[in-house]
């Protein structure tokens, strides 16, 4: 019996590791993202979110189409808060107020999002190349 229930949870926790690394992998992928577009978006920083297991820009950009409504929000996905730091990144690098222009990768399903490519504020780059999350 013993070996039986030692068995079965060898086995259990087998399948948990495999279902845990196939999660994983699957979060890290950017196929969510046109990789082969750029666009450009200029707004103001609503938050900036500092955190793992991406860091994240909530930018607020003029409605063009609808001149006078309110702005439209973008979620910037960018790359964890290591891999910022080592690129010039910092905690304070942006706050609410901020005027940014930001390249990024859009969704391919046409929401409000994107995968960053730069930053710049006041005219000047934030950090260096390849903010972008690893592909």
């Amino acid at each position: 019996m013993r070996r039986t229930v030692t068995a079965a949870l060898r086995l259990s926790l087998s399948l948990c590791a495999l279902l845990g690394s196939e999660l994983a992998s699957a979060h890290h992928s950017a196929a969510m993202f046109d990789g082969g577009k750029e666009i450009t978006l200029t707004g103001t920083v609503k938050e900036f979110q500092w955190m793992s297991p991406h860091c994240w820009i909530q930018l607020l950009v003029p409605d063009e189409a609808h001149p006078g409504a309110a702005p439209v929000e973008w979620g910037i996905e960018m790359d964890n808060p290591t891999g910022l730091s080592r690129h010039g990144w910092k905690p304070t690098s942006l706050k609410a107020g901020d005027r940014v222009v930001v390249v990024a990768h859009p969704l391919r399903d046409g929401t409000n999002g994107a995968q960053v490519v730069s930053v710049s504020k006041d005219g000047k780059p934030i950090g260096k190349a390849a903010d972008a999350p690893a592909q």
